[in-house]
């Protein structure tokens, strides 16, 4: 929005060339062919200066009135310094008036240039009369182009200057997108490969001191499992914070330098589950249906491993005792996996605290897979079920990126 104050700039060129104006007026250097009173030069001068003033505050009015003193000044002399005024104001026009006038005066001024150069021949017929056609494009043509050259450039370095702007704010939003994806990346880590170690150790824990004084055996197998829990959580962490201090290292590299968990891996763990809950009355079944020689992408392997992994823990801490069902199918180009257990709370109350992450990570791993998530009562039993498309890496390629290289990173 253009200031309705004239700039200090503008009017010092205007007190300029008035002054400058009224000393060449004094001195006598004008051409006056058409007799009139040299009083009356002052005239245009004074309209020219008072134009100058408004160069920016209103260059389309300001020019108007310029040409205007401008012709008057012809008739009445000629003074240099009205001449070298109307030249400013154009170029003014051009370099700070609305852009559509801009861009109509290059093309005007060259108009003028020619019909002055056309009727100077036609009057005069002689070629001399070239030179008024020359003198017309100096104070029109000239200063309309060069504005218009410096306006175009001066608008693409502002372009230049916002659309860098506009690189650095996309740059700082992906990476801020990228920081939180990749904390809840690893906040799905260590929940899914620690909390399961630890609430096994929460559990059994607890069941050693109610049994310490009467039951040396049972004593003894819970501090085993204890042990055995502790070692292996302090390996899943260790294999963690190497990650983290290599700085990812890419999946080739982290494959060959941590075994990531695979759903071949599904008996050891229902072994585990089965030393760690038999006490409690848990038994497991694991009913995989999986055609032999199976590939699936690592992303939904670990997505599955991990789901299973979760639906365990949280079986053991809030389930009543009674089996718990492990299946797993592939059909149709999707995984299906199904974690059922008794429907009914644990007597007296949770074996270990829990906050409902594991719920959480489980969806978004799902989610982040283009895939589906349940978990709920379901035939008497409470169910927990994730269908998995085997080709959802490919697809979240093409439609979510972002979705796709977490998914990735996951498998990392």
């Amino acid at each position: 929005m253009q200031s309705a104050r004239p700039h200090r700039s503008d009017v010092g060129i205007a007190v300029a060339g008035l002054v400058g104006g009224v000393v060449l007026w004094t001195l006598g250097l004008e051409n006056n062919d058409f007799s009139v009173p040299r009083a009356w030069q002052l005239v245009p001068l004074a309209v020219m200066a008072s134009a100058e003033v408004a160069r920016r505050i209103a260059p389309r009015a300001a020019v108007l009135v310029g040409f205007a003193a401008l012709a008057a000044d012809t008739v009445s002399g000629g003074n240099i310094a009205t001449i070298v005024m109307f030249t400013d104001l154009v170029y003014a026009t051009t370099l700070y008036g609305p852009l559509p006038w801009a861009r109509r005066m290059t093309p005007t001024a060259l108009v003028l240039s020619l019909s002055a150069t056309i009727v100077a021949l036609g009057i005069m017929q002689q070629p001399q009369a070239l030179l008024i056609g020359v003198f017309a494009g100096l104070i029109t043509l000239a200063p309309a182009s060069t504005a218009w050259i410096i306006r175009t450039h001066r608008d693409e370095a502002a372009a230049e200057r916002l659309r860098a702007e506009q690189t650095a704010l996309l740059a700082e939003l992906d990476r801020r997108a990228a920081v939180s994806e990749e904390r809840a990346r690893m906040a799905r880590e260590l929940h899914d490969v620690v909390a399961n170690h630890l609430s096994a150790i929460a559990i059994h824990s607890t069941a050693a001191m109610s049994v310490a004084a009467g039951d040396p055996d049972a004593t003894k197998q819970a501090l085993g499992i204890i042990r055995e829990s502790s070692v292996q959580g302090l390996a899943e962490m260790r294999r963690l914070i190497g990650l983290l201090r290599d700085g990812g290292g890419g999946e080739t590299g982290f494959e060959e330098s941590a075994a990531v968990p695979r759903l071949d891996s599904l008996d050891a763990m229902m072994g585990r589950a089965e030393r760690s809950g038999s006490a409690d009355g848990f038994t497991f079944v694991l009913d995989d249906t999986r055609p032999v020689g199976t590939v699936l992408p690592a992303p939904v392997e670990l997505a599955a491993y991990r789901i299973v992994q979760e639906s365990l823990t949280n079986a053991m801490k809030h389930a009543a005792p009674g089996p718990v069902t492990v299946r797993v199918r592939h059909t149709r180009g999707c995984l299906v996996v199904a974690v059922e257990s008794t429907y009914v709370a644990a007597p007296d109350g949770p074996r270990a605290p829990g906050a409902g992450a594991g719920l959480v990570g489980m969806r978004e791993r799902t989610a982040l897979l283009s895939g589906r998530f349940e978990a709920g009562p379901h035939d008497g039993l409470w169910r927990v079920r994730a269908e998995l498309p085997c080709k959802a890496e490919q697809r979240d390629a093409a439609r979510a990126p972002r979705a796709a290289r977490e998914a990735r990173e996951a498998a990392s």
